[in-house]
């Protein structure tokens, strides 16, 4: 991962740490489930944006080093490994 990209990303994940040691302290003081369900959906929000950077950086490093290599195997295997996390991303 590209320095830039992951300063990035632990930034972001550290957020994220934060709102779910949030959460657990909503649950222990007994909140409003609906408050609590709303910061669950917002966690989930911000990982799904660390992930989207992680992949960004991904296609931006990895699979462009691949297409450059002029290395079909490689090309293809950088191809099918995006392509299957795309698909279990999106289920």
């Amino acid at each position: 991962m590209q320095k830039e990209a992951k300063s990035s990303v632990l930034k972001r994940l550290n957020r994220v740490e934060g709102q779910v040691r949030g959460i657990s302290r909503m649950v222990e003081d007994d909140r409003y489930c609906i408050d609590i369900v709303t910061q669950i959906a917002a966690v989930r929000a911000a990982l799904r944006r660390a992930e989207e950077e992680v992949l960004r950086d991904h296609v931006a490093h990895c699979v462009e080093h691949a297409i450059a290599s002029g290395d079909p195997a490689e090309q293809r295997q950088k191809i099918a490994e995006l392509m299957d996390v795309v698909s279990r991303t999106s289920r």
